[in-house]
């Protein structure tokens, strides 16, 4: 995360040569934090649904639902975290340095992880519609829990120095959750940020998904499939859908990368760009409410489990409703029955 987490202070994290005025944002805090709130309970509730699905209905047997089972703890980082940038959006300062790290830490991890899954999720479609490597069965969901296992690692190591150099400062009786580089090194570990970023969401992502998809759909057209246009249309959703929520941002951390070597660094630019990262930062963040939507209940064998699963919720409440009227009905005429003054003296 770039700005999130210093609101009113993007001048003492994106230095420039001449001090400019930054504080041209027109997304109001208030509206800011309810949508935060907002995709806070919808990736909640969609992320534990897919994880309980996923562990009590369908299991982890195949590589598909290895990436859903990933995708769904990664999103759920993400959203565990939106309380906190709520009320950061809204003034309120945290209360502690170790606050500060876990929210830094946090996002960047889900940040990685989530759009790295995506990723092998893309792969793995491939692999299994283009050259059918679904035959391989036990062997890809070993490849599988090995690739999820990297992918963990690497994002863990990358969000490491956003968890370590974040503290609480205090400017001007303001608090605010920023963070706090080595002496001479500050440029160094930004740009070590923002390439990571850019590395990740635009350079190595973005074409592997796109490769991954257009050879998919090629195959997808040459079958003949009552269901291939419902296929096509959530393959491009897909496609379309990472790049509206990612791309934008990534670009805008490019360009901030460019600030720092002294490019588009005019008082202008900088005010330009600084708008367009709170606009597109608050849009990849509520990613992680619409990927349950996307890569679990649009997919009609996941829908007929979750359907199965509530089906059979429902019928054990009702049928535990009725066992519990029929035994309040047998305990009223129970208690007549010994009440009664006639069969009293029959007891």
């Amino acid at each position: 995360m770039t700005e999130s987490y210093r609101m009113d202070t993007t001048y003492d994290y994106y230095e420039t040569e001449t001090p400019c005025e930054t504080d041209n944002s027109n997304l109001n805090s208030n509206i800011k934090a309810a949508i935060f709130y907002i995709v806070f309970v919808l990736g909640l509730v969609g992320n534990i649904t897919v994880l309980w699905v996923l562990l009590k209905k369908m299991h982890v047997k195949n590589m598909t639902n290895l990436c859903l089972l990933n995708l769904a703890l990664s999103d759920l980082l993400m959203v565990l975290s939106l309380p906190s940038w709520a009320l950061y959006a809204q003034g309120h300062s945290l209360k502690s340095n170790e606050m500060c790290k876990v929210m830094a830490g946090t996002y960047q991890v889900g940040f990685y992880s989530g759009i790295l899954f995506v990723t092998l999720m893309s792969v793995d479609r491939y692999l299994v519609i283009v050259h059918a490597v679904a035959v391989l069965g036990a062997k890809m969901l070993r490849y599988g829990i090995v690739a999820s296992l990297i992918i963990w690692m690497v994002s863990i190591c990358a969000a490491l120095p956003e968890a370590i150099f974040a503290a609480m400062v205090t400017e001007n009786n303001i608090t605010n959750c920023q963070r706090i580089y080595p002496s001479g090194s500050s440029q160094k570990w930004k740009l070590f940020r923002n390439f990571g970023e850019n590395a990740v969401g635009l350079f190595i992502s973005l074409p592997i998904i796109a490769y991954c998809y257009i050879r998919v759909l090629m195959v997808v057209k040459k079958t003949k499939n009552s269901k291939k246009d419902r296929a096509i249309k959530l393959i491009l959703g897909i496609v379309i859908v990472f790049v509206v929520f990612w791309v934008p941002y990534n670009v805008v951390v490019f360009l901030k990368t460019l600030q720092d070597f002294d490019i588009l660094s005019s008082c202008e630019a900088v005010g330009y760009v600084n708008m367009a990262m709170e606009w597109t930062e608050t849009i990849a963040l509520t990613h992680c409410s619409v990927n349950p939507v996307i890569y679990a209940f649009v997919g009609e064998k996941f829908r007929k489990c979750l359907i199965s699963v509530f089906s059979r919720c429902v019928k054990t409440y009702q049928s535990t409703s009725t066992q519990s009227k029929v035994s309040e009905n047998e305990t009223s005429n129970t208690a007549l029955f010994f009440t009664s003054p006639n069969k009293t003296t029959q007891v």
